[in-house]
């Protein structure tokens, strides 16, 4: 369902998938660290990469949406920042340099290709380095009934914070409401609940 083809064909339906805003826990939980150098994983058109670089990291972006990526870049040149995009499987990619943030950002896979994936971009982490994801809190999967293909790709915080072990210092691992548009009606706001980890490589 979320290979590939299905995603080009998702971006190529629509002009914009996504706001164009940074993501709100990047910014709440990325906006006071030392720039330095970035991978921005699942990067989709973006946004957070571009933010990044605006604030004077060298950032990588990764997706395998070849429009999205085309996209992104359009909009890197508009903006005047530099960003290294890079397409490619995120299933089998792995990072070709040790980074001093790497963040991923709804990354929803099948709990074992979610694990090795988590595990390969911890590993990417410098000593010193962040690493931050977020994605969809286990406690809204009742909010997603309706696609039965969601199951098991949620995760908790607490989930991810246990995959890291020894030479790493958890400064975040929680469930965070956040407002969002109804789906069924978009003049009204509920709240969705993100899973946040935030952790430092310590050596």
């Amino acid at each position: 369902m979320f290979d590939e083809a299905f995603w080009d064909d998702r971006y190529q339906s629509h002009t914009a998938v996504w706001s164009g805003d940074p993501n709100p826990q990047l910014v709440a939980e990325a906006s006071e660290l030392r720039p330095g150098m970035a991978l921005d994983v699942g990067s989709g058109e973006g946004a957070d990469a571009l933010w990044l670089a605006a604030r004077g990291w060298r950032v990588t972006g990764v997706d395998f949406a070849r429009t999205a990526l085309d996209r992104a870049a359009v909009r890197a040149d508009t903006l005047g920042v530099a960003v290294r995009w890079v397409r490619a499987d995120l299933l089998t990619w792995v990072p070709d340099a040790r980074f001093d943030l790497v963040t991923a950002h709804f990354m929803h896979l099948p709990g074992k290709d979610r694990v090795a994936l988590f595990a390969r971009l911890a590993a990417a982490v410098a000593p010193g380095g962040t690493l931050l994801l977020v994605g969809h809190d286990e406690s809204d999967m009742a909010a997603a009934d309706d696609h039965p293909n969601l199951a098991g790709m949620f995760f908790t915080a607490a989930e991810v914070a246990k995959t890291l072990t020894d030479g790493w210092t958890i400064e975040v691992a929680e469930r965070r409401a956040r407002p969002a548009p109804d789906p069924e009606d978009q003049t009204t706001t509920i709240h969705l609940h993100d899973a946040i980890l935030r952790a430092t490589r310590t050596r």
